[in-house]
């Protein structure tokens, strides 16, 4: 998820900044971007969650940030924006312009292993890679992330928000979700 950024041994002018300059403000781009939640898990952030898509500076001196929402339509798409511009304010990144990136959409495969393993211990079972979803999807129960057991069974589609779906265990009787592969 690194940006596009000119070698430190060629300084190239990037708009009136030095490739130094917009180094460093891509760079404290990612660390702010990095501290907003995901307002629909809370345990990831959405560097984590892969819809950070780049933080690059333009030849007009301005930042650019590329934001994949999860899903056309995500409901989360505009809150999100609200606080990235907010976390980018704070750190004092210079002028920014955010733009939604639909093409390629949002993938599943950008999803972290860091995020992956928070989406786990937040009790939410992560999404297999998107080549093996064919074989998952096929298999008839996804591990309990409470107790471990593979007696589970998928009881809608559609969890708490329509990127996750519902399971429940039949050992601990515990309903679960799980983050869908897109």
């Amino acid at each position: 998820m690194s940006a596009a950024f000119p070698t430190a041994e060629f300084p190239q002018a990037v708009g009136g900044c030095s490739a130094l300059d917009a180094d460093a403000r891509a760079a404290a781009a990612w660390r702010a971007l990095a501290q907003v939640e995901d307002p629909e898990i809370p345990a990831l952030s959405i560097v984590e969650l892969g819809i950070v898509r780049f933080a690059q500076v333009r030849s007009d001196s301005t930042l650019g940030i590329g934001l994949s929402p999860t899903y056309t339509g995500c409901p989360a798409t505009e809150h999100i924006e609200s606080k990235v511009r907010e976390a980018l304010d704070a750190a004092g990144v210079g002028p920014f312009a955010i733009t939604r990136v639909l093409s390629p959409a949002w993938s599943s495969d950008w999803i972290t292993p860091e995020g992956r393993r928070k989406l786990a211990d937040y009790g939410i079972v992560p999404p297999p890679p998107a080549a093996s979803w064919g074989r998952r999807a096929s298999l008839a129960a996804i591990a309990c992330p409470r107790c471990g057991s593979t007696r589970t069974e998928c009881t809608s589609q559609f969890g708490s928000t329509p990127c996750k779906a519902l399971h429940r265990c039949r050992d601990c009787l515990e309903p679960f979700e799980s983050f869908k592969c897109l």
